[in-house]
Parts: C-alpha cells; sequence; structure tokens
C-alpha cells in the first residue's frame, strides 16, 4: 500500500510538469511570431503593394502572321548514264558544297568509249589530210589542163566528206567525254543532302529515279498569305513610312530572332478560293534556325524601330489633372509622378514622358497610399512565380 501511493505522487508530478511546459511553449510562440515581431517593430501599419518595373521595350507596330519555311533551291539528284554504282562519296545528313562528288558510276566502259571516239577522231583527220592533198594535186593538175573538171569535183567531194566526217567524229568525241564526266555525279547546289536512295553495287539509268535529295538552307525563303485588304494596309503603310525595316520570326518553341529580309516579292495574282495572296521573303539562315518545310510565326513591322517605357494599365491612375502613376522610391517612400501616354502595346501602355526605365511602379495597392507613403513592397514577377 504504501508503494503504491508514491507511485501516484510521482505521476502527479509529472503530469503537472508536462502541463507547464505546454503552456510555456504556447506562450513563448505567441512571443516570437512574426505578426507579434512585425507589432513590436512598430510596422503594423506600414501598407502592403505590389510593385514592376517600368521596361524599356521595341514598340515597333507588328503585325503578325503564319509563315511556311522553304527552300529556294531543293534538288533531286539523278543519274544521267547508265552503269553499276560504284562509290557514294558523301556522308548522309551533311552539308555538301557545289560541285562535290556525290556518286561514281563505273567509269571504265566509259573511258574505253572516249578513248575509242578520240581514235575515231583522229583516222578522220588523217583522212581528210590525205583528201585535202589529193584535192590540192588536181586542181594543179585542172590548171595545166591535164585533169578534167570532173576530177577535180569528185577530188573537192571528198574531201568536203572527209570535213564532216571530222565534224562527226568530234562530236561523238564530246559526247563521250560527257558521258564519262557524268560518271561523276557532283552537286549543283550547296546545300544539306539526305539520305542515299541508292547503295553501292546497284545498277542504274536515266529512268532510275532519284538517288539522293539535296536542300539549301542557306539562304531560305519564308511564304506567309495575307488578306487583300492586309495587302492594301501593307502597300500603305509601305509608302506612308518609307519602306518595312525588319521582320522578327517567332519559331515553334517560342524564341524570337531578327533577321535582315535580304528580298521580298509579292505573288502575281489573288488566289480567288482563299482570297488571300502570298508573300515570299528571303532571309539568311548561316546558323541553320529556319529549317525548311517548317512553320514560324513572322512579324512584319513598319517604319523605324523605335523602344520607349511601358507599364501595365493597372499602374494608371487619373484625377483633374491628368493621368499620373504612383512609384516607390530605393527608401520605400511612394511618389506620385505625372506622366504623358503614347499607344497600347500588347495589353501594356506606352509611357511617353515622365517615367524612366527601371522605376518601381505600385500596381496593386493604390488606393492605400498617397504621396509620400512608406510602403512595403513585393514584386508582381515574384508574387506570379509563388
Amino acid at each position: 500500500m504504501k508503494v503504491g501511493k508514491i507511485s501516484n505522487r510521482i505521476i502527479l508530478k509529472r503530469v503537472a510538469m508536462v502541463c507547464l511546459c505546454v503552456a510555456a511553449g504556447w506562450f513563448l510562440k505567441a512571443k516570437l511570431s512574426p505578426q507579434n515581431a512585425f507589432i513590436a517593430s512598430g510596422m503594423e501599419n506600414t501598407p502592403f503593394v505590389l510593385v514592376e518595373e517600368a521596361q524599356l521595350r521595341d514598340v515597333t507596330p507588328t503585325k503578325k502572321y503564319i509563315g511556311h519555311v522553304e527552300a529556294i533551291n531543293e534538288v533531286n539528284i539523278q543519274p544521267q548514264v547508265s552503269g553499276y554504282l560504284e562509290k557514294v562519296m558523301f556522308e548522309e545528313g551533311s552539308l555538301v558544297k557545289q560541285g562535290d562528288i556525290l556518286f561514281v558510276i563505273e567509269q571504265q566502259r566509259y573511258i574505253a568509249t572516249v578513248n575509242q571516239r578520240k581514235a575515231e577522231l583522229d583516222k578522220a583527220k588523217a583522212n581528210f589530210t590525205q583528201l585535202e592533198k589529193e584535192y590540192k594535186r588536181q586542181k594543179s593538175l585542172n590548171q595545166k589542163k591535164f585533169a578534167s573538171e570532173s576530177q577535180l569535183d569528185t577530188a573537192y567531194s571528198n574531201m568536203l566528206q572527209a570535213q564532216a566526217d571530222i565534224n562527226q567524229a568530234e562530236a561523238n568525241y564530246e559526247l563521250a567525254k560527257i558521258d564519262l564526266e557524268h560518271t561523276e555525279i557532283r552537286s549543283p547546289i550547296n546545300g544539306y543532302i539526305g539520305k542515299a536512295l541508292i547503295t553501292i553495287g546497284n545498277y542504274v539509268s536515266t529512268s532510275s529515279g532519284t538517288m539522293a535529295n539535296i536542300v539549301q538552307t542557306d539562304p531560305v525563303r519564308i511564304v506567309f498569305s495575307v488578306t487583300d485588304k492586309e495587302m492594301l494596309d501593307l502597300k500603305q503603310n509601305y509608302n506612308k513610312r518609307g519602306g518595312e525595316i525588319y521582320s522578327k520570326i517567332i519559331m515553334p518553341n517560342g524564341k524570337t530572332i531578327q533577321k535582315p529580309v535580304l528580298s521580298r516579292f509579292t505573288d502575281n495574282s489573288i488566289n480567288t478560293g482563299t482570297a488571300t495572296i502570298s508573300i515570299y521573303s528571303k532571309f539568311e539562315n548561316n546558323d541553320g534556325m529556319l529549317i525548311p518545310g517548317g512553320y514560324v510565326d513572322i512579324m512584319i513591322g513598319t517604319g523605324s524601330e523605335k523602344n520607349a517605357v511601358v507599364v501595365s494599365q493597372a499602374a494608371l491612375s487619373q484625377d483633374e489633372h491628368g493621368t499620373y502613376v504612383m512609384t516607390v522610391n530605393k527608401d520605400n517612400i511612394v511618389e506620385q509622378k505625372r506622366v504623358t501616354l503614347g499607344e497600347i502595346v500588347d495589353n501594356q501602355q506606352i509611357i511617353t514622358s515622365g517615367l524612366t526605365p527601371g522605376e518601381q511602379v505600385i500596381i496593386q495597392g493604390l488606393q492605400k497610399v498617397t504621396d509620400g507613403t512608406k510602403v512595403r513592397t513585393g514584386n508582381i514577377s515574384q508574387t506570379q512565380g509563388e
């Protein structure tokens, strides 16, 4: 019985100790919480606002169209002579240059033919030399009355026939050399070559079809279509602003690149089915970003490229004196600034005067502040990221 009483007292003491610890924990938590710390610092009445940075950006008027990337030059390589394919001289998918040897068709037969045609030409020349001498001899005899006119005419005719044989032999010789040259199939353009569609050992002829395809990738052409009304607007802007200055291209991954337009032409008629007309723009592509066959968005700018300060429309306020924005300086003090407005571009307001790039402009919490108010700030980009 005595042991039991001592155990109960110990248990009661331990329960009491736990209760005291819990109470102390809650007390300390309340004292050290951020809200109480903030109140203790004396900033419980400081308003909180969201700000964004006034940005300098390109605000050139633009129009967006869907463009199709086309190769200006595309070649299907086909054989011009027949024979077994002996060599494939390129790496599939590589860049080839104009004049590079791509395929070699068996050459021994064509070399032999060239030699044969050369021998025939030499024979024809030798025959002509003999008949020319005979003609001159007959002519001399005729002048001395030792040869008749018919003999002279026959000698002259034989000489002319020999000259014709030379011309024919020369033509056959040139054709044989051309065929020999065609046994080495060369690239007619600079570009990327695809898969070899015929491999070594196969017999090819002029009816074998395409052996490989080459696509020129620099420069390339982007074609897009506009309505007849848009075409008139573009022409009017072109004349009014002194011509188109540049184009921006939005790639499928969203990246924007800017390239100068090398040349541009418009199709010669409107497509009656779609009531649109095609415009072809030529761009340099030495970085290979534009891939023939792909689709991009093309932004056409008119007039001179210009930059301007822009802010969200939510930052604007008005009173009887005009439009103003509320900015926050480096000391977190609110300053009112009168601004002059320009156009609206992509839901952002152009500020033509009164604001400089980099200033922090309040876009939420304007109703809480006045000029000279000290504030706490949060950046709109950080808030959106969270």
